[in-house]
């Protein structure tokens, strides 16, 4: 499969773009500064702001599929990263005829009854009060792919870690009981997992320990 991955540089993006190298994808890897990606055998590099939907059209010629795992580690002032990302790489995919589309996003911005009383009453408040500008953008996010007219999947993790892959767990639609971390490594075999399986598209995963 020949895929094309945004915020390569981050860790869930190194992840990815090294699973799928590993795997024998062929992988083109969108930065802005290719200093801080270190060489992965098979990994073609373009160096282009992924605001600019005519800068990025040519990493995504001939791809099969686009792995979105832009993110934003500034706190406290409003951000518009991953949704205004969002709607660039989207008129980008159009332009260029690709139709599958895997964007990461976050599952502690989601309270719903699979949460147990502690997070649903404690924890997720206090974290959605402190994350508030990254979950404002990343719902709006999920909105701009979710009315895109892609094949595409959300994936939304819990609080990410770093650790060899291992087992986990996925949930559609719901939050997972229980699902407080999610390593990198897992999120990065589930988003390549699930970029062929039909049964993925149109929903929104969780994905956790």
């Amino acid at each position: 499969m020949k895929l094309t991955v945004f915020g390569a540089t981050g860790g869930t993006g190194r992840e990815v773009v090294r699973q799928a190298s590993a795997a024998g994808h062929e992988v083109t890897a969108v930065v802005r500064d290719p200093a801080r990606l270190a060489a992965v055998p098979g990994v073609a590099v373009v160096r282009a702001d992924v605001m600019d939907p005519a800068g990025i059209a040519s990493a995504l010629a001939g791809a099969d599929a686009v792995v979105s795992a832009l993110g934003n580690r500034e706190i406290r002032r409003p951000t518009t990263v991953c949704s205004a990302g969002a709607s660039s790489i989207i008129a980008a995919m159009k332009g260029a005829g690709v139709r599958r589309l895997a964007v990461v996003s976050a599952s502690g911005m989601v309270t719903d009854d699979a949460d147990d009383l502690l997070t649903r009453y404690v924890a997720k408040p206090i974290l959605q009060r402190i994350l508030a500008h990254n979950f404002a953008d990343l719902k709006r996010m999920e909105q701009i792919v979710q009315e895109s007219g892609l094949d595409w999947t959300i994936v939304r993790p819990s609080r990410l870690v770093d650790g060899a892959r291992g087992e986990y767990r996925v949930q559609v639609g719901r939050n997972l009981r229980g699902g407080r971390a999610t390593r990198r490594s897992d999120l990065a075999d589930y988003i390549l997992r699930s970029l062929d399986d039909a049964t993925s598209f149109h929903e929104a995963i969780s994905v956790a320990k």
